[in-house]
This record gives C-alpha cells, structure tokens and sequence, in this order.
C-alpha cells in the first residue's frame, strides 16, 4: 500500500498530537514537521525521529497532505500555499479568521480537485456519533461549553475559539440555513469576547440556544437536543448520553430513561485517518471546507450582534 506522504505546520500544543497520529497511522508517512520556532519544531522532530523543517515552503514536492496547526492568523496562507501546490489540507478550527477567507479557500480546494478538511473534532466524538442516527427532526438544541482561560487560542474571540465547535455540530445535525441570529457577550480577561451566548433560530423552526465561555473555572462540553417525544443529552467530555423518549399513554411512568458511557477513544485519530482515507479513496471530507465556511458564517454572524449592542450600550 502507497502511504500518504504527511506534515504538519505548527508544533504548538495540538500540532504535536497531529504529528504523532500521522506517525502511528499505517496509511501515512510523516515527513517531517515545521515550525517557524526552531526549539519547539525540533523538539517533535526528534521525539518522533522526523526531519524539521524551518520554512514551510521547504514541504513543497515532499509531502502530499499536511496538517496546519498553526496560530489562525497564519491559517489562510498556509492552507491557500499548499492548495496551489497541490498538496491537500486538514486545517485546524477555526478554519481562517474570516469567512471569506474560508470562502477563497474552499473554493480553491474545489477547483484544484484537492482535499480540505477542517478539524472540527467533535464530530469524531463517540458520544455524538452514537446518539446522532436518533437526532431526526430537532426542535431545540442548547449547549454549554465553558473552560478555563489560557494563551492558546486567545488570538480569536471565544465564538471562534470555543463556540465554533457545537454552532459546527448543530448545523450538522439541523441541516438548515440560520434565518436570526441573537446574541450578547463581553470581554473579561481579554480586549475580545471571552463569554458569550447566542440564540440562533433556523429555517426548518428550530432553535438553538448556546453558550461558550473561557472565563470559567472549570470545563464543562455538553449538548442536549429536544424533539417530539425525545430528549438527548451528550456530555462530549466524559462521554456520556442520555436519552429520555416519551411513553404515550402511561401515567405512571411516562418516560422511558436510557443512559450510556463510552470510552472517550481517540477522535483525533479518527479525524485524521478519515482525512486520509479521503485522500487514498477519493472521498468527501467528513468535515469539508464548505463545512467550515458554513460555521464561520455563523460565528460572524454571532460576533455581528454582539458588536452591534455593544455600540448600542455605549450610546446609552
């Protein structure tokens, strides 16, 4: 079997566990990784016996797919180097940080024939995944994503650093256009948002009321879904769902209470051998760039209101 010839951009936190799945998957060959710091770079390249690369464009003609963890600043140029060269792409959330850059991207990708995928990693969540086939005709969602702060990720507001993970996932499920978006938030540690709620109504009728905060002192990743005579509850960190379903005609007991744990497995593994199976296979992505783009059409939408009655609110 030809392996997929691989590298990741960005040897931060999540460029290292990127790096290490590429090297446990069969399908793939990590070339290498690159870091514009040296001593970082290094310092995976050695622990997984790979050559460092300084200079991104180094990667050019070596590899066939790589993974960019960069900051998000860096994403669009990164991603938009490689498509023009051929090279498919699995870049981090939040894909870009603006929607019409996703938008050129996505667009690229497409026009090329290339693979870009986005690493929405929840979809890849054995609680979602087991609970999703029963998810049919949703009226309401609701989900909390709250966690502590820290430097990582602080370069984007919390809509596109957290919330962009369940808007990502209710969208997938919803499968419908958002038709009004409501939305308040506020700085606290940061000169962006760092807590915020947004009310977001759909065209199909449902509703989706979601919070994300990076100010709370402990985390908490859960999302409950209601629709006619069901209700689920998924809590993707601890990897339990519970599924209460109505029972017409009983009194006495007039739920019927299922619950189940899964071991949390590795979805980031399960998210890049899908990226390579996409590539050696010539599928879709599981999580497109179309898929991206649609969740950061929402966040800005979100960001939109949230600037608009801060405005609003110094006008007073």
């Amino acid at each position: 079997m030809k392996r997929v010839r691989t590298a990741v951009v960005g040897t931060g936190y999540l460029g290292k566990f990127h790096a290490e799945k590429y090297a446990a998957l069969p399908e793939a060959e990590l070339v290498g990784v690159c870091d514009i710091d040296e001593r970082a770079g290094r310092q995976v390249a050695e622990a997984l016996g790979v050559r460092y690369f300084k200079d991104h464009t180094e990667l050019a003609g070596r590899v066939d797919a790589v993974t960019i963890a960069a900051t998000t600043s860096a994403h669009f140029e990164l991603a938009k180097y490689f498509l023009e060269h051929d090279v498919h792409v699995l870049v981090e959330k939040p894909m870009t940080r603006t929607a019409e850059q996703a938008r050129l991207l996505t667009e690229l990708a497409e026009r090329k024939g290339l693979k870009l995928q986005v690493g929405h990693v929840e979809r890849f969540n054995p609680a979602l995944l087991s609970a999703r086939e029963s998810l049919t005709d949703i009226d309401f969602i609701e989900c909390h994503r709250l966690a502590p702060f820290t430097a990582r990720g602080a370069d984007v507001d919390v809509v596109r650093d957290l919330m962009i993970h369940d808007l990502d996932v209710m969208l997938s499920l919803v499968a419908s256009a958002p038709r009004e978006v409501s939305a308040v938030g506020t700085g606290v540690l940061t000169d962006t948002i760092d807590i915020a709620n947004a009310r977001i109504e759909f065209e199909s009728g449902a509703i989706a009321n979601v919070t994300a905060s990076r100010v709370s002192t402990s985390g908490q990743r859960r999302f409950r879904v209601f629709q006619q005579s069901q209700y689920v509850s998924i809590d993707f960190g601890q990897g339990e769902v519970r599924r209460v379903v109505a029972k017409p005609g009983s009194t006495e007991e007039p739920f019927e209470i299922e619950r189940w744990s899964l071991d949390k497995g590795d979805a980031l593994r399960a998210e890049t051998a899908s990226f390579l199976d996409a590539i050696v296979n010539d599928k879709p992505c599981a999580v497109s760039g179309r898929d991206g783009l649609a969740a950061l059409e929402l966040a800005e939408a979100i960001v939109a209101d949230i600037d608009r009655r801060s405005v609003l609110r110094r006008r007073r």
